[in-house]
């Protein structure tokens, strides 16, 4: 019995070993097979990482796994993945992995598909990624005979897909349908010519036409039985359910592959009429729960197909939504919705594809006493579509939320009243022939109230009324507010139908006015949490509030007339704002615009974009007789542009060119700005002690009253780049000493200027008075002292320098010019005479005296007496302390 037992056990432990090692025999022929098999029937890359086989998952059957797989295009799809997986595994019996070329094809028994996704796409021509089987009409008998193809026979009986994602994309009608989680199993006998096929579907469809979205990931669940007729390629649908976004519907008939095409004959219907069935085909993310809803009256779907799928035709369409008198109400809130009764179908009768059409016989609901209806019909759907649509009634916005649970944000409040009609093609409203549209009738909108994070402030319209005719809309009334702003308008608006259905730019011209416009009005604030983690578990939290630059729509192409009796620009206050605005592609272009200003007037011209993120402009400013004082206190720009401003009183005319970037309250950001501009004083009085720079240099210059300094006319040019100010060189007066000035200084506030003082003869008295005695009138006429004075530092804390080694050198040279001149005409022997009076002061000498010094001292040379008279004489004039009265400091 042991030796039975031992051959046994040496038997299965044989088996095992031939179950293990199998694999390694024939994973190279099989893998010869697949690539052989797919290099003749496939035009397109496919490859994997691995291939195994296992004689013992599914024994006595052979398990064949593909490991994260790919199908990847050739050309006209070049590049494009067709097919990807994680894991392709496929069932057969063991026998099949012994077939030689002389064998039946190999038969495959079950098939399973994990983690796939297959993207199927058909471009503008035509070309479809998906027909990449080799063409072999071409092949000769011959080849036929000599190379006897191989492929695989799906005898299935069952398959699978798990988490599979299809997506099916046909650009030329622009249709785009994605199913997602799909998970996909059937089960039947197909190597019999006639069986039933056992099907189980789940996924999550998504499906757009024309970039318009009609599912987003809507729950699809299918239980169909199909009967299968291989032999005659008839597929027959026999106890068929689904549910599609919560829509229940019951399906029957046949689809069959024929030579000229496919012909179908298919009807289906909701098996119930619940109205619930209405609310269940709202798109999933308006839509909640039906828990507890009360609905009374009915909602049926139903239709048929029926007819022959060619190149030229389609099925017949008889597709019917029929509701009548029906109503709902959700538990928890105040108000229903009645009276609604639906009648519309979707038809072909012709089989060709251009006319199929919707109608809309009629769409109406009932909210209180609010009767709303509507109805029209849509013809030739696949190419130009021709609308023609009527719409009646009244509508309480503020019921929308209290009849159905849609999540808005923040509620509305408003009444809409319309009765108009409307008829158009979309050919007309691609290519902007608005003369082409066909309206009339009017709408109005009263006590409209919005507020939502995307605006600073909540918006009202009090009333807006448009009124409909062929070719035009006209706004003839609008009254709204935001904040302190309050807007009326009129106007006309070109492409309002085309605005709502193919989201081009609202296009019109409008008169609009204002008692109160106030931009920070439309800039929002926005917190930013900046604690740490740890700052988490304490009540001591850091947020820092940002604005964000106030946006120029990107949707709007129009021009605005506007009037404003006060706009409120930053800190600014602007009076009797008009001019005109021109808005297009996020760009406002502002032209002849003028307003009231600080006593004066202010024009302004140029363009503000904001399409790069960061507000840009482009400015030319011309402010005309208005305030100094005012206009350098508020206006940053000339703050900075000059600061020294500040210690005027009087008013100026000036033009300011500059370009730049723009802050969140659209305000110049002065170290981006570039530009130049022209000053012109009317009038102004200089008063020192409300400038640091003017009393630094006051106390400075004893001989001068700083505001006796004659502004009056006084015509400036400056340039500005990269956050400094060069000022071109001009001259100012103080009384009659002539103060030249050139230099610059940054907007921080860091000052590089030179003055040049011409003092003229008569200041330079007191100490060095019998000096100028000897000076002809004039002499002392042309006679006068230039002082080269560098301020440094800032404004707030000036350095004042003055350079008197420079003075005394330059009135030194007149000196002796004046001398020579002199001695030229009355003769070099009195010299000598001359010299004496200058270092004698006057006084008779005795002669004995002079002798002996002749003989015993050099004499100095004449410049150099000159030079230290002249030195002598303005350190007198600067080294002076200020005296009360700076009348009484001045030399006569």
């Amino acid at each position: 019995m042991k030796r039975i037992l031992k051959i046994i056990g040496s038997i299965f432990l044989v088996l095992l070993i031939l179950l293990i090692v199998s694999p390694f025999l024939f994973k190279g022929k099989l893998e010869d097979l697949l690539k052989n098999t797919i290099n003749q029937n496939v035009n397109a890359q496919v490859a994997w990482e691995s291939l195994d086989i296992s004689l013992i998952k599914n024994f006595p059957d052979a398990t064949v796994t593909l490991t994260n797989f790919s199908v990847v295009n050739n050309a006209p799809f070049e590049g494009d993945t067709l097919a990807a997986g994680k894991e392709l595994r496929i069932a057969m019996g063991v026998k099949q992995l012994f077939k030689d070329t002389g064998d039946n094809p190999i038969k495959v028994d079950a098939l399973r598909l994990d983690d796939a996704i297959i993207n199927i796409k058909v471009d503008t021509l035509g070309n479809a990624n998906y027909n990449i089987a080799k063409d072999t009409s071409s092949d000769s008998a011959v080849a036929k005979e000599d190379t006897p193809s191989k492929p695989f026979t799906f005898d299935l009986q069952h398959y699978e897909l798990n988490n599979a994602t299809i997506n099916y994309l046909d650009e030329s009608s622009k249709t785009y349908l994605r199913l997602s989680e799909v998970n996909h199993e059937g089960n039947g006998d197909f190597s019999v010519n006639q069986s039933t096929l056992k099907t189980q579907t789940t996924a999550l469809a998504s499906f757009e036409l024309d970039n318009v979205n009609y599912l987003d990931n809507a729950n699809v669940d299918l239980t169909a039985a199909i009967e299968l007729d291989l032999e005659n390629q008839k597929y027959t649908f026999l106890e068929n359910n689904a549910v599609v976004h919560d829509l229940p519907l019951q399906f029957d008939g046949y689809v069959q592959l024929e030579d000229e095409g496919t012909a179908m004959d298919i009807s289906f219907e909701t098996p119930s009429s619940d109205f619930k069935n209405f609310l269940a085909i709202i798109p999933k993310a308006y839509a909640t729960s039906l828990d507890g809803v009360e609905t009374g009256g009915d909602f049926r779907v139903s239709g048929k197909i029926e007819g022959k799928a060619t190149e030229a035709t389609i099925p017949k369409l008889d597709i019917a939504i029929v509701s009548n008198n029906a109503s709902f109400k959700y538990p928890n809130l105040p108000k229903q919705m009645n009276n609604i009764n639906i009648d519309a179908k979707i038809k072909n009768d012709s089989g060709f594809v251009n006319d199929t059409y919707i109608s809309i016989n009629t769409l109406n609901f009932k909210i209180d006493d609010d009767l709303f209806s509507a109805n029209g019909k849509l013809r030739n759907l696949t190419t130009n579509i021709l609308v023609n649509l009527a719409i009646k009634g009244t509508l309480d916005l503020a019921n929308i939320g209290k009849v159905y649970p849609l999540d808005l944000g923040a509620p509305l409040e408003g009444k809409v009243i319309a009765d108009m009609t409307t008829a158009f093609d979309m050919d007309a409203v691609d290519k902007q022939q608005y003369q082409r549209i066909k309206s009339s009738g009017q709408a109005q909108l009263s006590d409209f109230r919005y507020e939502g994070e995307e605006l600073p402030k909540p918006v009202t319209i009090n009333q807006a009324a448009l009124t409909f005719q062929p070719g035009t809309i006209q706004l003839t009334s609008f009254e709204g507010q935001s904040g302190d702003t309050d807007i009326k308008a009129n106007g006309t608006i070109e492409n309002l139908i085309p605005f709502v259905m193919s989201k081009e730019d609202l296009k019109g011209r409008f008169n609009v006015t204002s008692d109160v416009f106030n931009l920070n009005d439309f800039s929002i604030t926005e917190t930013t949490d900046n604690s740490t983690p740890s700052d988490k578990s304490t009540t001591d939290t850091t947020a820092t509030t940002e604005e964000v630059a106030i946006q120029i729509p990107d949707f709007l192409d129009a021009s605005l007339n506007f009037n404003a009796k006060k706009v409120i620009y930053d800190d600014l206050e602007l009076s009797n704002v008009k001019g005109t605005v021109a808005i297009n592609d996020e760009k406002a272009l502002l032209n002849n615009v003028n307003s009231s200003l600080f006593g004066g007037t202010a024009g302004i011209s140029g363009n503000v974009s904001t399409k790069t993120g960061v507000p840009i402009f482009d400015m030319e400013l011309d402010l005309s007789k208005i305030n100094i004082d005012q206009s350098f206190q508020n206006i940053k720009l000339l703050k900075q542009l000059a600061p020294i401003a500040k210690a005027l009183q009087g008013s100026l005319n000036t033009k300011i060119n500059l370009k730049g970037q723009l802050d969140e309250n659209f305000a110049p950001i002065l170290s981006s700005i570039d530009g130049n501009a022209f000053a012109e004083i009317l009038t102004a009085d200089v008063q020192p002690a409300n400038s640091p720079l003017l009393t630094a240099l006051d106390d400075q210059l004893d001989f001068i009253n700083l505001d006796s300094i004659d502004l009056d006319s006084l015509k400036a040019a400056l340039t500005f780049k990269d956050g400094k100010v060069v000022v071109n060189p001009f001259t100012i007066k103080a009384d009659d000493i002539d103060i030249g000035v050139s230099g610059g200084h940054s907007f921080d506030n860091a000052i590089g200027y030179n003055l040049k003082l011409d003092i003229p003869a008569k200041y330079l008295g007191g100490d060095v008075s019998k000096l100028l005695a000897k000076l002809t009138d004039k002499e002392k006429e042309n006679l006068s002292a230039h002082v080269p004075i560098t301020l440094s530092g800032n404004f707030t804390k000036p350095s004042v320098q003055l350079n008197l080694k420079s003075a005394i050198g330059d009135l030194t040279n007149q000196i002796i010019e004046i001398q020579k001149n002199r001695l030229i005409e009355e003769g070099t022997s009195q010299i000598t005479d001359i010299l004496g009076d200058i270092l004698g002061g006057g006084k008779d000498t005795p002669k004995d005296s002079t002798s002996t010094s002749s003989q015993d001292t050099p004499k100095p040379k004449v410049d150099e007496i000159i030079e230290n008279a002249a030195g002598g004489l303005l350190d007198g004039l600067f080294g002076k302390k200020k005296k009360k009265t700076k009348k009484d400091s001045i030399g006569n």
